[in-house]
């Protein structure tokens, strides 16, 4: 069984990308939302970095932007990508956002969103039998 959304930051995203799971987000998650400035830090201004390729060549992320408004204040605490990331969120019903940086969490559980890391996705699709533990190495 899926869980309805995910809303990815470039941090998890990279991660995935770098130990090859990110397949893993489709198994996980019905949805997978990107929020633009997310999609250009990894695919446009990360072009020459391991893994923007083959993030750039996926069909199931849908590249979403948030409300402005809600960006703005966000900007000021965290960077663009995480600041795009939780505003969506926020406008999203039964999402689950995908960050690693404890600063931007720590906002996104004031905010009440539903989040997780890296690591706690990859314990998820462990528990779900989706993964080894042999099959992950950093």
């Amino acid at each position: 069984m899926h869980d309805a959304v995910a809303i990815i930051e470039s941090g998890p995203l990279i991660c995935l990308v770098r130990i090859n799971q990110l397949e893993l987000l489709p198994r996980l998650f019905a949805k997978i939302l990107v929020p633009p400035e997310v999609w250009n830090e990894v695919t446009v201004r990360g072009q020459d970095h391991p893994g923007a390729y083959e993030v750039s060549q996926v069909t199931w992320m849908t590249i979403q932007a948030p409300d402005p408004q809600l960006v703005k204040p966000l900007g000021i605490l965290v960077d663009a990508g995480e600041a795009e990331a939780i505003a969506l969120a926020q406008i999203t019903a039964d999402c689950t956002i995908l960050l690693d940086d404890a600063r931007a969490r720590k906002i996104a559980q004031r905010l009440n969103i539903k989040q997780i890391g890296t690591i706690g996705l990859l314990l998820r699709a462990k528990r779900k039998g989706l993964i080894s533990t042999r099959s992950v190495i950093f």
